[in-house]
């Protein structure tokens, strides 16, 4: 970095926390190659269709695809305030035999709104690899703890207990429920095509001499060249701004998902359960050498928020695009899109680390467990006491006096949860301490939590990843 980087502000979703791949979707060379990639397309299409353009214009164009003359086109930007056509005169620099078929009939939003369709789809489908790969490592930690018991809490208060796989399994069902949402988003997404100024094709009705079946053919014929199966039907200037709204929704559905797993971990950080990486040589505090902070997670909630509240964005664009368009959606969309995207994948790489390298402490979990069971036990003891001869409704008030009383001594004087020896040293509950012990197996109280981890994962989560085994792929190196 020189001295005059440092001068200027760096976005942290390039330096510190996106890919290198997403960037490079956003990227100004992704962007403008694909502008040209459009050109090339338009005349290909218009060539097809019986417009004057000779191959060899074809082919100069195509030639120059991927050297963008940067340089030349920010200088003519200074001077026609127009960025569309300052690319197109550098690519007439380029290619002085086919600069006057450039752009023939087409608006601004042909490269423009096509470009980004074409890019969104396209992180969408990174996105989508990184989604799956987060699932098949949780199926890998659910499989593995699906039977061990852990304590249950509803409200953060402790509740009846469940396993470590079984909790697994909601984090992840939530991020299924992102991929079909985002399988479905990704196979909606079709090109603007080449609708002209108000979205009435009238440019192009004017180039064919009044051939609508030709300018219908034009649609099609520049989408499936671009990969795409189809155009949308009817726009104004541009494609409906709804098209970002329920797209960066998809990646809000995400970073909420990602957020619960990560809030959760934290929790049980906190409880010395289950914890996240801790490199050999991390610090975790500049004071307090000890200390072992979620700091994956922690960041995993903060870049959450930022996804979040970002989708209120297109929202308000799509609300806001008077008649066939107004500007004012530009220099939004020029933010919103692409930081929801690059935070997106930061998340995903991060859950991608956290995932692959989680600490289970067995014996931490088996001790809170054992601190609140007795409490949780005593149905059970209840209906042995009673087959045992005891009378229901005086054991009941038995039970619940010396539970209070229990309670009592844990939360005022600190001292340890003593209901079960309480209850073996009264004379008249008729079970004995090898009686009261026979319950206090944690397997006994989390009931089908196993089963449903291992229906679940056979079920529902190993066919999907075996249909998309070729799409996993590994997250990008964290970076700090």
């Amino acid at each position: 970095m020189t001295t005059a980087d440092r001068t200027r502000y760096e976005s942290p979703l390039s330096g510190r926390y996106a890919s290198s791949r997403m960037q490079y979707i956003f990227s100004p060379q992704k962007k403008f190659s694909t502008w040209r990639r459009l050109w090339v397309a338009l005349a290909e299409a218009e060539m097809e269709l019986g417009l004057p353009i000779t191959k060899e214009q074809i082919d100069s164009l195509r030639a120059h695809v991927d050297d963008i003359n940067f340089e030349a086109a920010a200088e003519r930007e200074k001077i026609v305030r127009h960025d569309v056509m300052s690319h197109v005169y550098a690519y007439g620099l380029q290619c002085p035999e086919a600069a006057g078929i450039l752009h023939l009939g087409a608006t601004s939003c042909y490269v423009g709104d096509n470009t980004d369709l074409i890019q969104m789809r396209e992180a969408l489908y990174l996105l989508r690899g990184k989604l799956l790969t987060v699932v098949a490592q949780l199926t890998d930690f659910a499989e593995t703890y699906r039977a061990l018991p852990t304590l249950g809490f509803t409200h953060l208060q402790p509740a009846q207990p469940t396993t470590v796989g079984k909790r697994a399994t909601l984090w992840i069902q939530d991020f299924l429920m992102d991929l079909e949402e985002l399988d479905h988003r990704a196979g909606e997404i079709k090109l603007l095509g080449s609708k002209g100024t108000t979205g009435t094709q009238a440019s192009f009705l004017e180039l064919f001499d009044g051939d609508m079946e030709k300018v219908d053919r034009l649609d099609q014929l520049i989408a499936g060249k671009m990969g795409f199966d189809a155009c949308y039907a009817v726009s104004g200037q541009t494609y409906s701004r709804k098209v970002d709204a329920f797209v960066l929704n998809v990646l809000a559905g995400i970073a909420a998902s990602a957020m619960k797993m990560a809030t959760d971990l934290r929790i049980l950080q906190h409880l010395k359960e289950v914890e996240e990486p801790f490199e050999k040589d991390q610090i975790g505090s500049s004071a307090m050498a000890y200390k072992r902070n979620p700091m994956r997670c922690e960041r995993i909630c903060g870049l959450a928020r930022f996804v979040m509240t970002d989708a209120l964005g297109p929202s308000f664009t799509a609300g806001t695009q008077w008649m066939e368009r107004t500007l004012d959606d530009s220099a939004n969309r020029r933010l919103t899109i692409p930081d929801a995207f690059l935070t997106t994948d930061g998340i995903l790489d991060l859950c991608i680390n956290v995932t692959d390298h989680l600490t289970v402490y067995p014996k931490v979990i088996e001790k809170h467990l054992r601190e609140e069971l007795p409490f949780m036990a005593t149905e059970n003891l209840l209906m042995d006491a009673v087959r045992a001869g005891g009378d229901r409704q005086v054991l009941h008030e038995k039970i619940r006096r010396l539970s209070m009383e229990q309670g009592r001594r844990v939360k005022e004087e600190g001292l340890p949860n003593r209901l079960l020896e309480a209850l073996s040293a009264d004379p008249d509950f008729p079970l004995d301490e090898a009686d009261i012990q026979k319950v206090m197996d944690p397997s006994l109280y989390t009931g089908c939590a196993a089963h449903q981890v291992e229906r679940f994962l056979a079920e529902h989560v190993r066919p999907v990843l075996e249909a998309n085994k070729e799409s996993l792929c590994s997250g990008d190196e964290i970076k700090v």
